[in-house]
């Protein structure tokens, strides 16, 4: 901070009827007697500092008699611009003011000036004193007969304290140029800020923070009218697939065209705002038409039918609408919105692409997802959770190559929970990063348990989500966990399912490079559901690829689906890959599978998912073999991300 030079200010005014009391205060602060000398030098030590070789006390003493006339010196004294530092004022002067009434008119002219009150009278309640004149960090109490070294500090410490504060405001009034200098644009970028912290950013349209204000207005307005007014929240239908399938940037823009056509069904009085990911609000103000709210609805399922090109392909969505009126289905801000977001998710339940009016009843289902994903917190917490495991065995030999783990949960209170239903929440939530790392981890030690307890050596496959995927950090996380494990990499295979691939082919093509690299297999699941490119899939570091069940389903009575099974498995083994068939539940299906060449497969028909005893237990009654693990090049692995599901 720049430091500047200010002309000492040592003016000290002394207001006080007594005539001799004015020259005992000049005898002290006032002279250059040897004893000032003396008490000045007393008094710096007492301060810590070290007194000059040859101290003058500079001071300048003016005197006043009377109240009034003081109140004249001070105002003369600013008029001069040559303010007082401090005053010693008498606490009773007749016949004029008191010396609490001279004080008051002092801080009315001179807010700054330092006072301290001087009197031989005991009687005087000083806390009521100081608490009227209400100004206490610029006020001192010294009783006559006062110290000479009392005077003295007095007089050194509150000149000092004005010269400071002077200082102070000095730097601030500077500070401020420098910054009003500086920032002749603030008011327009003010405007920005606050348009920022109020509206999205994607969008533009208004945020939660605008939002909920828009709504506190509404319901103000409503209850002074006596009128009702909507919210409404819509959620767009398979939003995720197409984040999956063409990337967050695909997405991005599917949400601004969406805001646009919003936007183009309401009245300039309503409000758009988005809520945040796919979810958006409009605030419907009171209308004579009661059904204002339902046609507006109609309107935003209409503007949605039309698709919207992004990256030369063309994007259905539509929209699941919730409604909820004011005061009928709520008074508060919270309430609205709970009650609008259970009655969109009742139109999902309905079969999206439609709207619904909030009736009681309808928020259970949104009770029930905050109840699960309380519970999920504790389960993690609490090791609830539990792998199975799923046999992969060869098609010609019949031979188990390995399993896969699947993730389940048994809740202590409501049974098996499926995880189609908890690992959606999961996802939503945030919570599938630290289940996912904790399948991971848990896998990886029971493959290597298994192998000190003697078994085989299997190879473990684990599905990875779409949000582990794109984390960032996911190749550490299994190192970490092979490490833990003390697990070698050549028995882990990650599995991912191809829309995760395919939402950005380049980073996955880097991830999957680092695991290879490791030693780690790669799988592509449910291959044939998503938009894959033949370019990248040769690309791809990937050992197999899994052919989705609903393909094996019917694959001996739909010729379609047999069509289909017959060219994926020639597509991979024309690219060295290997062939997982899921939902394997039939001697027939197992057969059809035998006359294509498939390489393995999993379902039923040879073993459910099983917890880790049970599984151990079926590993050792088999007979037939070693697992075959040399069915690839020990140098070539890779790895892959899928949803957790049920086999």
């Amino acid at each position: 901070m720049t430091k500047h030079s200010l002309p000492v200010n040592r003016r000290i005014l002394i207001i006080d009827d007594n005539r001799d009391i004015h020259g005992d205060f000049r005898k002290v602060i006032g002279g250059d007697t040897d004893d000032t000398v003396k008490l000045a030098a007393a008094e710096l030590a007492l301060l810590g500092e070290k007194p000059p070789a040859a101290i003058n006390l500079g001071f300048e003493i003016d005197s006043a008699f009377q109240g009034q006339e003081g109140v004249a010196r001070v105002q003369q004294a600013l008029d001069e611009g040559r303010p007082y530092a401090m005053a010693f004022v008498d606490m009773r002067m007749p016949p004029g003011w008191d010396g609490l009434e001279t004080i008051e008119r002092l801080w009315a002219i001179d807010p700054d000036v330092q006072i301290v009150i001087c009197s031989a009278h005991s009687d005087y309640d000083w806390t009521d004193l100081v608490a009227r004149l209400n100004n206490s960090d610029k006020l001192l109490v010294v009783k006559k007969p006062f110290e000479a070294i009392e005077v003295l500090q007095c007089a050194n410490a509150l000149t000092r304290k004005w010269q400071n504060e002077r200082i102070v405001r000095r730097e601030v009034e500077t500070l401020e140029q420098v910054v009003n200098a500086r920032t002749q644009g603030l008011e327009t970028a003010n405007k920005q800020l606050r348009h920022l912290a109020t509206h999205d950013a994607l969008t533009g349209l208004p945020n939660r923070v605008l939002m909920d204000d828009r709504i506190s207005q509404s319901i103000v307005l409503a209850e002074r009218q006596g009128q009702t007014f909507a919210v409404i929240l819509l959620d767009l239908d398979r939003f995720k697939l197409v984040n999956d399938s063409l990337g967050h940037r695909a997405g991005d823009e599917l949400l601004k065209v969406v805001a646009q056509r919003l936007r183009s069904v309401v009245r300039d009085i309503d409000t758009v705002a988005r809520l945040g990911g796919d979810e958006f609000v409009l605030i419907v103000t009171p209308s004579p038409d009661p059904d204002a709210p339902r046609q507006i609805a109609r309107r935003i399922i209409d503007v949605m039918q039309e698709p919207v090109r992004i990256a030369d392909v063309e994007v259905h969505t539509s929209p699941s609408i919730g409604i909820a009126f004011f005061p009928l289905d709520g008074s508060e801000i919270e309430t609205l919105l709970a009650h609008a977001d259970a009655a969109m998710y009742c139109a999902k339940e309905r079969g999206r692409n439609n709207f619904q009016c909030f009736t009681p009843g309808m928020n259970a289902a949104t009770q029930e997802k905050v109840r699960l994903e309380i519970d999920m917190r504790v389960a993690l917490e609490k090791k609830q959770f539990e792998l199975h495991y799923q046999p992969k065995i060869s098609v010609s030999t019949g031979i188990m190559h390995g399993a896969e783990a699947l993730l389940r949960w048994h809740h202590p209170e409501r049974g098996s929970i499926s995880p189609a239903e908890f690992i959606p929440i999961a996802e939503e939530c945030g919570l599938i990063g630290g289940i996912g790392a904790w399948v991971m981890r848990e896998a990886c030690r029971q493959a290597r348990s298994w192998q000190l307890d003697g078994l085989p050596p299997l190879r473990v496959a684990v599905n990875l989500s779409a949000s582990q995927f794109r984390q960032g950090d996911i190749v550490e996380i299994i190192r970490g966990a092979l490490h833990d494990a003390g697990l070698e990499p050549r028995f882990l295979e990650v599995e991912l399912t191809e829309s995760v691939v395919m939402s950005d082919p380049e980073e996955s093509v880097a991830i999957l490079e680092k695991l290879s690299t490791m030693g780690v297999l790669v799988s592509v699941d449910d291959f044939g559901t998503g938009y894959s490119s033949m370019s990248y899939l040769r690309r791809l570091p990937i050992d197999k690829l899994k052919i989705d069940r609903g393909f094996i389903s019917e694959v001996v009575s739909r010729t379609e689906d047999a069509s289909i099974v017959r060219a994926i498995i020639s597509l991979a083994h024309s690219l060295k890959l290997k062939v997982v068939a899921e939902g394997v539940e039939s001697p027939e299906q197992l057969e059809f599978l035998k006359q294509l060449g498939c390489d393995q497969y999993q379902g039923f028909h040879f073993s459910p998912a099983l917890p880790a005893a049970k599984f151990e237990a079926l590993v050792r009654a088999q007979k037939g073999g070693e697992p075959e693990l040399s069915e690839f090049d020990p140098g070539r692995t890779h790895s892959k991300l899928a949803a957790y599901k049920p086999r």
